[in-house]
């Protein structure tokens, strides 16, 4: 959906039980070392937000940077720092590491909408990198 105040998001038009897969967070994969240069980029541009999802696998780091806008979903799903309704899971697919988005707890329909994008959540223009904020189960 879209809203003026907030932009686009992503509400649940059922119910997710806690630990079913949601989505997958869907973006390009990079480096780490990759990663911190597009963010010094993405930086110059005021209106731009950072969706770089950071994260180590079989003692490599990676990113995930779902910044391009595209129809896929995962960037939109509540991005709350004190209330998430999501974890993560690395899951690897052909030898490359995916992330999954999973219900923490049960999710109603209309659940799945905080915050909007850029225009609900101002620290996505901080640089934030959106792993920190999501909880593990």
């Amino acid at each position: 959906i879209f809203t003026d105040v907030k932009g686009r998001g992503v509400i649940s038009t059922r119910t997710f039980f806690a630990g079913e897969f949601i989505v997958e967070y869907a973006g390009e994969l990079i480096s780490d070392s990759e990663a911190r240069l597009r963010e010094a980029e993405y930086k110059k541009n005021p209106n731009l937000g950072s969706f770089m999802f950071y994260f180590t696998h079989a003692g490599h780091r990676y990113c995930v940077d779902a910044t391009e806008e595209s129809p896929r979903l995962g960037r939109l799903i509540n991005h709350s720092r004190l209330h998430p309704n999501c974890y993560v899971k690395v899951v690897p697919i052909d030898q490359k590491p995916r992330l999954a988005l999973f219900a923490k707890t049960d999710i109603p329909p209309g659940g799945l909408h905080s915050p909007f994008g850029v225009g609900g959540s101002p620290w996505l223009l901080s640089w934030w990198e959106w792993g920190k904020w999501c909880s593990s189960p």
